[in-house]
C-alpha cells in the first residue's frame, strides 16, 4: 500500500473505542477496520474523528496488526496501527478509557 495513505475512522462512543485500542502495543495502537491491502511494517495515516471531539487526531504509525477478510471467528477485517513516538492520541484514548482499560469485555483483535 502506499506510504502514509490517508485513512479516516470515525468512532461513535466509549464502547467501540474499547474494541478499536490496542493497549498491548508499544506506544499503544488502534484497529482500522479496512479491506485494503496492508502488510505488516506498511507506514500508514489515520484521521481518528474521536466521540466529543470536534477535531481529528492525526496519528502515524505503521502496521502490526492485519485481519484477513473471512478471517476465524468471523473477526472485522482490517489493521492494526502502532502509533508513532508521539503520545498525544495514546493520552487521549487512555483518558477517555479511564476504568475499563483492562477488562474481560472482547475487542476488535484479542
Amino acid at each position: 500500500m502506499n506510504a502514509l495513505a490517508p485513512i479516516e475512522l470515525t468512532i461513535d462512543d466509549k464502547d467501540a473505542l474499547y474494541r478499536a485500542y490496542m493497549p498491548f502495543v508499544r506506544n499503544g495502537g488502534v484497529f482500522v477496520p479496512s479491506r485494503g491491502r496492508y502488510e505488516l511494517g506498511d507506514d500508514v495515516s489515520v484521521a481518528l474523528n474521536l466521540y466529543g471531539s470536534n477535531e481529528p487526531l492525526q496519528i502515524t504509525g505503521k502496521v502490526v496488526w492485519v485481519t484477513p477478510e473471512r478471517a476465524q471467528g468471523k473477526r472485522i477485517a482490517g489493521i492494526g496501527v502502532q502509533f508513532s513516538l508521539d503520545r498525544g492520541p495514546q493520552t487521549q484514548i487512555q483518558n477517555r478509557l479511564a476504568g475499563v482499560l483492562g477488562g474481560d469485555d472482547p475487542t476488535d483483535t484479542l
